[in-house]
């Protein structure tokens, strides 16, 4: 690989952790103020585990699922990231992690949960990558392997994400969401349709998903060079 092509990786990669490399930028602050708000939104109940999603692909649902697992175990919390996305996986790109094993082998029962984790570099925060991408993803996420899964991760983690495909694009993301205790929907500013958006958010309901809000991503402050991350109630 080029020296080129390895600065423009190393980029990406440090662009999509922001809230570990950066965290003092307002980017990252924004990622902080999402956490609040979906805390706040739990008041009665106890937020363990989460699904982060989009309505189409390349709306940043992968971005905002890394950096909320990062601030999130940046305050304490031990935290899991699964990368959900059994087609088109990136969490291990992102984390700079082996994806040799992971989440499909855990529900295959080739491998338990905790052979199969990775600590990251973030501190309290482990990633269960992919794995080898499967030929049947949504009929692995929806077996009962995953609810044993989930319910073992309880047990180990005060806080479980995951990254999962869009909605409108293959049906992975509902057979998960009425098995988590809340979703969050990703939306980008000047790209995601209105329509697409609402479209997803009816077949999330009609999943029996509990929806905790909408972040909206990639949009400008004025007179800023930073993107604004916000959360909004739907």
């Amino acid at each position: 690989m080029a020296r080129k092509d390895r600065k423009q990786i190393f980029q990406i990669q440090n662009r999509s952790l922001i809230s570990m490399n950066n965290p003092k930028s307002p980017v990252a602050e924004q990622y902080r103020t999402i956490r609040t708000n979906i805390e706040f939104s739990q008041v009665e109940g106890n937020l363990t585990t989460m699904l982060i999603t989009s309505s189409g692909p390349g709306e940043g649902k992968s971005t905002t699922s890394a950096n909320m697992a990062v601030v999130f175990a940046q305050q304490g919390k031990k935290v899991l990231l699964i990368d959900g996305d059994l087609r088109k996986p990136t969490a291990h790109f992102t984390f700079k992690m082996d994806n040799s094993v992971g989440l499909t082998n855990v529900l295959t029962r080739q491998m338990s949960l905790q052979n199969t984790v990775q600590l990251t570099d973030q501190t309290n925060l482990h990633l269960l990558t992919s794995g080898p991408i499967p030929p049947n993803p949504s009929e692995l996420l929806a077996s009962g392997n995953m609810r044993s899964l989930l319910d073992e991760a309880r047990k180990l983690y005060d806080l479980i994400i995951f990254d999962t495909p869009p909605v409108l694009a293959v049906t992975d993301a509902q057979v998960l969401a009425n098995q988590v205790d809340g979703v969050v929907l990703v939306v980008s500013s000047g790209k995601t349709e209105i329509e697409r958006a609402q479209k997803a958010k009816e077949q999330l309901f009609n999943a029996s998903a509990k929806i905790l809000g909408v972040v909206l991503n990639n949009k400008k402050q004025e007179d800023s060079l930073y993107y604004y991350y916000g959360v909004k109630k739907s």
